[in-house]
């Protein structure tokens, strides 16, 4: 059952019986290592037949459904959504998984994979889009626990955004990574990708795995040569070495 249908289901029993509570949504088990996790990759499928009406209502306002999500961005407020809907049917027909990088959108259509940026902390991540929602006024986008927890917003709540439709041969927002060391232990990347997560740099760390077996750790993605000059002036202030600056073509190093 999509999230839609569970809301309007709730308000009716609610409003028939007055006795039966609405579930608590929350967190589900903790994620040791939310930077472990993969961002979405974006892909070129056909859009659901099941979640893309013309238009439909919710709460009695009209919502429409995008004709295409080529270009589109907005600013808003993001919350998430987590253990209430796990397993159910979301509007895409897809069942939710709160450990899946996914997203609710109102307006986009599903699919569509999205990058969603931290305003506050310019970390961003990569999303699906394969649900409805948030209906609260203020805010644009509703993600999944993972991805919340990956953004670094579960405390809070909900966190100013930036939103951004990226497609396969687009998928991030920038060109030029730091590459902080290689590992064969996969525990000792992880060790150091949750050192990088709690300093106060402006790009989030990445675990990338070679066909050689090394587990890669990198700060990106960055946009330009003065967002490189930038982090690495970041990484110098929180005591760790500079790194070096590779591009996707290099990404073997």
């Amino acid at each position: 059952m999509s999230r839609l249908a569970v809301g309007l289901l709730a308000l009716l029993m609610a409003g028939c019986s007055g006795l039966v509570p609405e579930p608590q949504d929350g967190p589900g088990r903790v994620i040791d290592d939310p930077m472990a996790i993969p961002d979405a990759v974006p892909q070129s499928v056909p859009a659901s037949r099941y979640g893309n009406p013309e238009q439909y209502e919710v709460f009695g306002q009209t919502y429409r459904v995008m004709d295409s999500a080529a270009g589109h961005r907005e600013r808003g407020i993001a919350s998430w959504y987590g253990s209430k809907f796990q397993g159910r049917r979301t509007s895409s027909g897809e069942p939710y998984d709160m450990y899946a990088m996914t997203a609710a959108h109102k307006h986009l259509p599903l699919p569509t994979w999205v990058e969603v940026r931290h305003l506050d902390t310019d970390r961003s991540i990569v999303v699906k889009v394969n649900d409805r929602g948030p209906f609260a006024d203020d805010r644009i986008i509703d993600l999944s626990y993972a991805a919340a927890a990956k953004l670094g917003m579960l405390e809070r709540g909900t966190a100013p955004v930036e939103i951004r439709v990226v497609t396969p041969d687009e998928p991030t927002r920038g060109d030029y990574w730091i590459q902080m060391a290689a590992f064969r232990d996969a525990g000792n990347a992880r060790q150091l990708a949750r050192q990088l997560q709690e300093a106060p740099l402006s790009a989030s760390p990445v675990i990338r795995e070679g066909g050689d077996g090394l587990h890669r750790v990198r700060l990106g993605p960055l946009p330009d040569s003065a967002g490189v000059d930038q982090l690495r002036a970041e990484l110098e202030n929180a005591r760790f070495s500079p790194g070096h600056v590779i591009i996707p073509a290099d990404s073997s190093d």
